[in-house]
């Protein structure tokens, strides 16, 4: 699992199947200095929390593909922005915690016919009258690890995409990179081509950690790849880490954060360390029979990350939402989340991905072979789909927003003609009550303490029949 945990999830929620290759962490549970305790809802057990997307993946199905062709037949939009995601599949090794559809077993000629296919989906979708002439605000490669890929396969790829959807007007140009693959020629062809935000997947500066967690890199590679990327002035450069990780201790994570400030990149991103089904530790844990994962506690994470967010004010930064912190909140934007999050279309291609049109999701077939042979017979490769009332758009647009700390009602009465202060009366009563939301004028505003565990406040807004789904 790489950096930008929120789009990734946002763009591949797609779990491993019991035949994706990984290594189990033999025996890493039984090692660990965090105590297994008797279930609680303190502990972190083995699910999911993060809210991605809306409404949850559970409800999509095969049944509602016909609707996004519908859309794809039909005019363009004159009033949203589109945004164009590809999927990079591919890692040197699966971290124990990580849940994305990714292989560590593909060689050369694998990666090129599958970069192949994926050009051949760009191509099907430039030919639709809904998305034909239109050009991308933002761009994002994921993973995966996007920066596995070699500099000629990632010029053919980009040059390929920009063909077909231009990026001379493109905002942003985001890229997820694993530290140990990257060198100063791979940056530099990365610059070259248009690369604005790099994003870091480091998670901990500590090599323990990182054996620990299953990550292919160590501290020595994420300083060098820092050192090269600082010298290539790109425009943000992103590091991501992960609180609470197996084996982390309030000194080591102390450690990690003051190690971050003294680097001083652009932003960093911040999770809670989860575990999600099909996992390699959460395998370990269902053989054992465990309940409670080998990481920190809820409460423990949220303090941890508390801690970080006033260590990273002291140093300059400001919070810019749950999850982020920013230099220069003047120069540093994140067009993908903020364009996603206010609606704007995603054509999303390569295996397990997913966007949406028009307010119809989608999400493409979850394994390499069946999406390389639907591309190859000339049929878009999506597995299932939903089709979003203008109620539920209201209702995604809403709990997303909230994740920034602080949203306007006005735009959603201007929008949806929703009144949010009226529809969420009591919930927000609640909340406030709680410590954990207030108003500013025309502002919902969420406290620190609320942004800490925001992702289990969400579901309070969630339709009805959304709120028991499992979410991913």
């Amino acid at each position: 699992m790489l950096s930008d945990n929120n789009l990734k999830t946002l763009l591949n929620p797609q779990p491993m199947s019991d035949t994706s290759k990984s290594t189990s962490p033999v025996g890493v549970i039984d090692k660990l200095s965090i105590p297994l305790e008797k279930e609680s809802v303190e502990q972190t057990e083995v699910g999911n929390y993060f809210v991605a997307n809306y409404p949850p993946f559970s409800f999509w199905t095969p049944d509602y593909r016909p609707a996004v062709m519908d859309v794809l037949d039909g005019p363009a939009p004159t009033d949203t922005n589109l945004g164009v995601y590809f999927h990079v599949p591919f890692c040197r090794k699966r971290c124990h915690f990580c849940y994305f559809r990714v292989y560590t077993d593909k060689n050369s000629a694998e990666i090129n016919e599958y970069l192949e296919a994926g050009i051949r989906e760009f191509e099907m979708y430039a030919k639709k009258p809904y998305l034909a002439g239109r050009k991308p605000q933002f761009v994002y490669f994921g993973g995966g690890t996007p920066s596995y890929l070699s500099v000629k396969q990632l010029r053919g790829l980009t040059d390929k995409m920009k063909d077909l959807f231009p990026w001379d007007e493109t905002e942003e140009v985001a890229f997820e990179a694993e530290p140990g693959t990257l060198t100063e020629k791979k940056l530099d062809a990365l610059k070259d081509i248009g690369v604005t935000r790099l994003s870091l997947g480091i998670e901990a500066f500590d090599d323990h950690l990182l054996e620990v967690n299953g990550r292919a890199h160590r501290s020595k590679e994420a300083y060098r790849a820092l050192g090269f990327a600082k010298t290539l002035g790109f425009d943000q450069v992103n590091i991501d880490l992960i609180a609470g990780m197996m084996d982390e201790t309030e000194d080591n994570w102390k450690k990690c954060v003051d190690t971050a400030i003294e680097q001083e990149p652009d932003c960093v991103t911040i999770y809670q360390m989860e575990i999600p089904y099909n996992t390699t530790i959460y395998r370990e844990m269902k053989n054992s029979g465990r309940i409670s994962a080998p990481v920190a506690t809820w409460p423990t994470k949220r303090d941890w990350v508390d801690w970080a967010f006033n260590r990273f004010e002291e140093a300059g930064y400001s919070v810019s939402s749950a999850y982020t912190v920013v230099k220069n909140p003047e120069t540093t934007k994140f067009v993908y989340r903020d364009s996603l999050w206010e609606g704007a279309d995603l054509l999303s291609a390569g295996v397990a991905s997913f966007g949406h049109f028009g307010g119809v999701h989608y999400q493409n077939q979850a394994d390499v072979d069946p999406y390389n042979k639907l591309v190859d017979s000339g049929e878009l490769p999506i597995f299932r789909a939903y089709a979003t009332s203008p109620e539920e758009r209201f209702v995604r647009e809403f709990v997303l927003q909230l994740k920034l700390g602080r949203t306007s009602m006005q735009y959603f009465r201007d929008k949806y003609g929703v009144d949010v202060a009226e529809r969420y009366a009591t919930k927000l009563a609640e909340l406030e009550a709680e410590g954990y939301f207030s108003t500013d004028g025309d502002d919902v505003v969420v406290s620190r303490d609320g942004m800490l565990q925001i992702d289990r406040l969400l579901h309070g807004f969630f339709l009805e029949e959304h709120c028991d789904a499992r979410y991913t």
